[in-house]
């Protein structure tokens, strides 16, 4: 009598996902080959039959010992979660056939993870997407990070698979890492963990939250592409993106060519820009939003704007369209991601790069005002010891890194973020109750610090060394004066090719290489 192998497919975990197909090729089964685990899902179609459940780690061993029992004429049933097909058993078991083997295969497809996570966000794979495990078990590392690049250059929508395990902690910062090269650092993604299985949490982040975060085997991170959109609690791809020609790659028509371009993220970059133009250059400033955008125009009204949060690509084509005369980065020192894909831009297309950065207001090595942090990690752990109502001037950006840190919800917090309200929908996403968030744009002065923290009862400030255009000596002399504790979190170390810190040297500059 010849046998039966059934590949079975029973998705993410609930047995009301489960296919029926899936539940008639169980009941016909007369032995069943699975993980442990997946019987609690499979449980009312086992009565009677023969049943086998090899460790974990054993997955050949389990396909061994089905195909072993279909020779031997029995019906038998592989199982595996997701779909047997997608990173899963069924390839295990196709590479022992034989060709002489006679017994039946029947592969029964399965809702995937990627589907599965997909649909607790609302629907970011509605367009073109890669899926990419991240286990070197199943292929060599380097082969991980040079697909993920391809993925992340071709603004792919993508689902990352076996996240994170314990033996294999680094990887997906890698990864993210190389997404943050090509992708945009706003790019809607979702984290999901345990999939239609008990505990089961799905969260909204922006890619350049992503790597604050901690993962693991049970988790699947969803990324987005530059389209991918929000709506309420749910992110989407559009399925066509219609105008093509209207598309964030095509520089706008409206800019000037040969211009000097100033990457802005702070108001000293806006009245460098504003400054440049005074004196006759012909001046494009990039601004990460429209409000930037209307921000940067008041400090002069003769600037071109481009506004918007553009990735890689976007910015590779605007610059090298209006044929770009000089590239001054001014943004945020803290703004690492934007700076190297600019210095990386610079060289690739050949134009010179300033980068200008306003003065640090800590002298090295001084704790006179604060106490000097290493990493917003380090900052996040103090002041969860030091405070029990703790005020956040570090931007919106890195709020998830103290607001989901170990001992974060024993702790009130509080923050100021400037008045986008995708910055303040953040904070509220994070859990920040409204009453605590002040969206207000900066710098402030001594006195409306002080007079916010001790209304808000604030007993330890975290802030960056943002220097004093940014407002950092009115924060420090604000928290010296009413006696409580303030972290300051260092700005990171990056190799500039060439850095400046007043308008006088940028101008000097321009000057000698023969800008007009």
């Amino acid at each position: 009598m010849s046998g039966v192998l059934n590949l079975i497919s029973v998705g993410p975990g609930f047995s009301d996902l489960i296919v029926p197909r899936a539940e008639a090729a169980l009941r016909d089964s007369d032995v069943i080959v699975a993980y442990e685990l997946y019987l609690r899902w499979i449980a009312p179609w086992l009565a009677g039959k023969e049943i086998h459940t090899p460790p974990l780690t054993q997955e050949r061993e389990r396909a061994l010992l089905a195909i072993d029992k279909a020779r031997a004429g029995h019906k038998v049933a592989l199982v595996s979660s997701g779909d047997i097909g997608i990173y899963a058993m069924a390839a295990l078991a196709f590479e022992e056939m034989r060709e002489d083997d006679t017994y039946q295969v029947n592969v029964v497809p399965g809702i995937t993870s990627a589907n599965a996570c997909a649909s607790l966000l609302g629907s970011p794979l509605s367009h073109d997407f890669a899926t990419l495990s991240l286990s070197d078990l199943l292929c060599p590392w380097e082969w991980i990070e040079n697909r993920a690049r391809h993925i992340a250059q071709a603004d792919l929508a993508c689902v990352f698979y076996n996240v994170q395990s314990a033996g294999r902690q680094e990887g997906v910062y890698r990864i993210l890492n190389i997404m943050l090269e090509s992708k945009a650092p706003h790019t809607l993604c979702g984290v999901v963990k345990n999939a239609y299985r008990p505990e089961q949490q799905a969260g909204i982040y922006r890619l350049d939250e992503l790597p604050a975060l901690k993962f693991d085997m049970l988790t699947s991170i969803v990324i987005g592409n530059r389209f991918t959109e929000r709506k309420r609690d749910w992110i989407f791809t559009p399925r066509g993106y219609n105008d093509w020609a209207a598309s964030d790659a095509q520089p706008p028509d409206t800019l000037p060519t040969e211009a000097v371009w100033v990457f802005s993220g702070t108001s000293d970059g806006n009245a460098l820009a504003g400054e440049l133009a005074g004196q006759g250059y012909r001046v494009v400033v990039s601004t990460a939003t429209e409000y930037g955008g209307e921000v940067a125009l008041q400090s002069n009204p003769n600037l071109a704007v481009w506004a918007g949060r553009h990735g890689v690509e976007a910015r590779r084509q605007v610059l090298a369209g209006s044929r770009a005369s000089v590239l001054v980065d001014a943004t945020h020192p803290y703004a690492c991601v934007i700076s190297e894909q600019l210095i990386g831009l610079s060289r690739e297309l050949e134009i010179p790069y300033i980068r200008f950065e306003r003065p640090s207001a800590v002298a090295p090595d001084s704790e006179e005002y604060g106490e000097m942090c290493a990493s917003m990690e380090q900052a996040a752990e103090r002041a969860i010891v030091l405070g029990k109502r703790v005020f956040l001037a570090t931007g919106s950006k890195d709020l998830v890194t103290f607001l989901q840190a170990p001992g974060a919800d024993k702790i009130e917090w509080f923050a100021r973020v400037t008045p986008e309200p995708e910055f303040i929908r953040r904070a509220i996403d994070l859990g920040l109750p409204r009453s605590r968030i002040c969206a207000m744009q900066g710098p402030f002065s001594q006195a409306f610090n002080s007079a916010l923290w001790r209304d808000w009862q604030i007993d330890c400030v975290v802030t960056k060394d943002s220097g004093d255009a940014g407002g950092y000596g009115a924060k420090a002399v604000a928290a010296q004066a009413l006696g409580i504790p303030l972290l300051v979190v260092r700005r990171p170390q990056l190799e500039y090719p060439l850095a400046v810190s007043s308008f006088v040297e940028v101008s000097r500059l321009l000057v000698a290489w023969g800008i007009a």
